[in-house]
C-alpha cells in the first residue's frame, strides 16, 4: 500500500525548517555564547520600575546613533563650532530632528538613570553581594552627568561658553588634578576639541565598559528579590531574553515620546558667545548646585558635587544591615528624603527666582 503524497504547503515541512533553524542558532551560540542570556529573571523584574536600567540603555543607544550622525557636520573648533550647529539644523538632511532627538535622549538617559538609582536604593538592592554593582552604577550615572555637561559646552553658544568658564574655574581650584580640564595641558589643541573627544570617545567608551561589567555582575548575582515578596523562590521565572522583549517594548514607547518632543519642542541655538559676561542659566539638572556659587563661591561647586557622589557611592557600606523594606530603614530613608527634598527645593528656587542666570 502506497502512502499519499504530502499536499503542497503542508506543515510536514515545518520540522525540517525548525531543525535547520535550531542548528543555525546552535552553531552561532557555540561560537558566541548567546544562550548565556537565557538565565532566569523573576516576574517582579518585568514591570517598568525594575526595567529602568534597560530603558536607560535604550536612551544611550539612541544617543550613540544620533551622535554619529551629528559628528559628520559638527566642527569642534571655537571659531566655527556654533555655526556648524546652525548649518546642521538648517542644511543637513534631518539635521534638526537628529539634534533634537539627541538633546531629548540625553535628558531621558539622565532621568531614567536617576530613577533607576532611586529604585535600587528604595528596595535596597545594593546590599551584599551587590555592593560592587552599586558603585559601578553610580560611576555610570556620574559619567552620564559629565556627558550632558560636555554636550552643553560643545554647541558653543553663550550658555555653553559660561559652562566652560565654570569648568575652568573649578579645574584651577583642583590644581594638578584638574589640569586635563584647563588650557594648560597643551597649547596646540583647543580645549573645545579636547572636550569633544571626551564627549564622543572617552565618556561613551567608559560607559560601555562599565555597562558590560554591570551586566555581567547582574548575571552573576541575578536580579535581586523584591523585599515585599516573602518567598521569591516561588515567583514565576522566565529567561532574560523574554525580559529583553519587555524592555524593548518600553524602549519603543520612549523612542516614540522622544520623537514627538524632537518635532514639537526642538532645542534652541543660542548666540555666539561673548567673553566677560554671565547671563544664562544652565540645563535644569545643574540647577541644584547653581546657587552655591553665589552663596559660598566657585569652590563650593566642586565640594558639593564631590560630597554628593561620594555619599552615593558609600551607601552600601554605610547601610549594611539585613533589612531591605523601606519601612524598616528609617534612618537611611530619612536622610535620603531630606537630601532629595533639599535638592528639589533648590532647583525650584532657581527656576522661580533666577529665570535667566546670575
Amino acid at each position: 500500500m502506497t502512502s499519499e503524497p504530502t499536499p503542497a504547503g503542508s506543515s510536514a515541512v515545518t520540522p525540517a525548517r525548525t531543525g535547520r533553524w535550531r542548528r543555525a542558532v546552535d552553531a552561532v551560540d557555540e561560537r558566541m555564547g548567546i544562550k548565556a542570556l537565557a538565565y532566569p529573571v523573576p516576574e517582579h523584574a518585568n514591570n517598568l520600575t525594575w526595567s529602568l536600567g534597560g530603558v536607560t540603555a535604550v536612551a544611550f543607544v539612541t544617543l550613540l546613533v544620533t551622535g554619529v550622525y551629528i559628528t559628520q557636520y559638527y566642527a569642534p573648533i571655537p571659531e566655527t563650532a556654533n555655526q556648524s550647529v546652525r548649518d546642521l539644523v538648517v542644511h543637513a538632511w534631518i539635521g534638526s530632528f537628529a539634534r533634537a532627538l539627541h538633546f531629548w535622549a540625553a535628558q531621558a538617559m539622565f532621568v531614567s538613570a536617576l530613577l533607576h538609582l532611586l529604585r535600587v536604593f528604595v528596595h535596597a538592592s545594593y546590599k551584599r553581594p551587590r555592593e560592587g554593582n552599586w558603585v559601578v552604577g553610580t560611576l555610570m550615572f556620574l559619567l552620564t552627568y559629565l556627558a550632558v555637561f560636555t554636550g552643553s559646552v560643545l554647541k558653543w553658544d553663550q550658555e555653553g561658553y559660561e559652562a566652560l568658564a565654570h569648568n575652568l574655574d573649578v579645574a584651577k581650584l583642583l590644581g594638578g588634578l584638574g589640569i586635563w580640564f584647563t588650557t594648560k595641558l597643551t597649547d596646540r589643541v583647543p580645549i573645545l576639541l579636547r572636550l569633544f573627544s571626551g564627549h564622543v570617545v572617552i565618556i561613551p567608551g567608559l560607559i560601555l565598559v562599565l555597562f558590560v561589567l554591570h551586566a555581567l555582575l547582574v548575571k552573576r548575582h541575578r536580579i535581586s528579590s523584591h523585599p515585599a515578596i516573602p518567598a521569591p523562590e516561588e515567583e514565576v521565572a522566565e529567561p532574560f531574553t523574554a525580559h529583553l522583549k519587555r524592555v524593548a517594548a518600553f524602549g519603543t514607547v520612549l523612542l516614540g515620546a522622544l520623537g514627538v518632543l524632537a518635532v514639537l519642542v526642538p532645542p534652541v541655538i543660542g548666540p555666539t558667545p561673548v567673553d566677560g559676561i554671565e547671563v544664562t542659566r544652565p540645563l535644569w539638572m545643574f540647577w541644584w548646585f547653581f546657587p552655591f556659587e553665589e552663596w559660598f563661591g566657585i569652590a563650593s561647586i566642586a565640594i558639593v558635587i564631590f560630597a554628593l557622589f561620594a555619599l552615593i557611592i558609600a551607601v552600601p557600606f554605610l547601610d549594611r544591615g539585613p533589612r531591605r523594606r523601606w519601612q524598616e530603614r528609617k534612618v537611611s530613608m530619612g536622610i535620603a528624603l531630606v537630601l532629595l527634598a533639599a535638592l528639589v527645593a533648590i532647583t525650584v528656587e532657581v527656576w522661580i527666582n533666577n529665570p535667566k542666570g546670575h
